[in-house]
């Protein structure tokens, strides 16, 4: 899985213990070694302090993304993203790599659900001068006609692919049954017929409408001093005049309801893929059903891998998922397989939903599972460039980067009941798309 879908989830082999985060105070009272300023403007200035590496992280995130987006404009915010890293009013594409690639690093930039990013690094000797090129890329994007013709056919391409790989394929279609029109309905990269309408005035009345300082969110982890951030933060965004801040499109999805598709799909495997709604990032059933996604499908020790590859021999591969959403969630159960054996994987995979309602897990499969599941999040976050990622993205839902302090006891407190009511609550009506070779 690419970084830029990251779903917080790592397979580790042996499950670790997390230990939570030493919680310091700051001068402005946030916990951790993480410091807090909002512009006079309305932008946030999130800093951390890291001196044992010389590398600096920045992450910087705007409120925009499929969340913000309709079926007409599917797709207009990682559109855009690609955009402002292709050239700005001083700078072209090349330039702007080229001066990343000199300070040792790196600038990108993409829409996701909830959030859109500019993400960058660099040796820490060069932090000042990557954060005047983020500055650069995300204040003066000149987006020109003729590469906003080419990025388009390139992500239409994308679209096109996506159809033709068998999980891809199945995942779209599972995603837009349990989302109708609510927007998490379809994939950042958008929708084709929306695409094919979406020119330059377009992308800059997006970039107008959401690159505006209440809307965004800047990051920064690594080698640096936080008073110095917020000056040089201050001088470069502060002039950004204060604006309101759109509000991401409201509609609700349906209500869950059972459905089976079978798609023909190109590839050696029938993929079976189960789902559903899920808790959202505020929900107070969020732990309990991250559980029960780690006791099915989170590494080797799960349900999934244990009884349907390892001991029935059913599946090439197999996973639960289920992101972290400011909206209503999705919990994914799925099986990779031979196509001879996908009616008997399916029952098999539907068996193991089935079972967690009905029986309680054990204590060792409790334990294991909080295991594996603090320990993912605590190897995720050692990076500089995650720890930029995880205060961005979390500011930027609006719960903070403390929020992982309470998640972590959520998750620590949750009991054999709690997984079994969350399950029950959550699996007992799921939906499924089989994406399988023509025969």
């Amino acid at each position: 899985m690419s970084r830029r879908r990251f779903a917080a989830s790592l397979l580790l082999g042996l499950a670790i213990v997390a230990v939570a985060p030493p919680r310091l105070a700051t001068a402005d009272g946030a916990t951790g070694s993480v410091t807090r300023t909002k512009l006079a403007n309305g932008m946030t200035v999130l800093v951390r302090e890291n001196p044992t590496a010389p590398v600096v992280a920045i992450s910087l995130m705007v409120r925009m993304g499929t969340r913000w987006e309709t079926r007409q404009n599917a797709g207009l915010s990682n559109f855009l993203q690609l955009m402002v890293v292709r050239g700005t009013t001083s700078l072209d594409g090349t330039q702007i790599a080229s001066a990343a690639d000199r300070m040792g690093g790196s600038i990108d930039a993409y829409a996701d659900a909830d959030y859109s990013e500019i993400p960058a690094t660099a040796l820490s000797r060069y932090w000042g001068e990557m954060l005047d090129l983020v500055a650069e890329v995300a204040l003066r994007p000149s987006i020109p006609d003729g590469t906003t013709q080419a990025v388009r056919d390139f992500l239409l391409r994308q679209i096109r692919n996506r159809a033709e790989k068998p999980y891809d394929a199945a995942f779209d279609s599972l995603m837009a049954r349990t989302y109708g029109d609510n927007p998490y309905a379809w994939d950042p990269l958008g929708l084709k017929e929306s695409l094919e309408r979406m020119d330059r005035a377009a992308l800059l009345a997006h970039y107008r409408r959401h690159y505006v300082p209440g809307a965004m969110v800047l990051a920064v982890s690594g080698k640096v001093k936080s008073a110095e951030v917020v000056a040089r933060a201050e001088r470069l965004f502060g002039g950004l005049p204060a604006a309101p801040v759109p509000a991401p499109n409201a509609t609700a999805p349906p209500a869950p309801s059972t459905g089976r598709a079978v798609l023909t799909v190109p590839g050696a495997q029938a993929q079976i893929l189960m789902g559903g709604l899920a808790p959202s990032l505020t929900d107070p059933d969020l732990a309990a059903m991250k559980v029960v996604s780690t006791v099915l499908g989170g590494g080797l020790a799960s349900r999934f891998f244990s009884e349907l590859r390892d001991k029935q021999g059913l599946a090439y591969t197999t996973a639960a998922r289920e992101p972290m959403r400011v909206g209503a969630g999705y919990f994914l159960a799925l099986l990779g397989t031979a196509p001879a054996n996908k009616e008997k994987a399916e029952v098999a995979l539907r068996e193991q939903l089935e079972r967690i309602q009905r029986q309680a897990v054990s204590d060792e499969e409790l334990r294991v599972a909080k295991a594996f599941l603090l320990g993912s999040l605590a190897m995720d976050r050692r990076t500089n460039a995650r720890q930029a990622w995880y205060m961005a993205s979390l500011e930027v839902a609006g719960v903070g980067h403390e929020f992982l302090d309470r998640y972590v006891a959520q998750v620590r407190a949750v009991t054999k009941a709690d997984v079994q009511l969350a399950a029950q609550r959550y699996l007992a009506t799921v939906r499924t798309v089989v994406a399988e070779p023509a025969r």
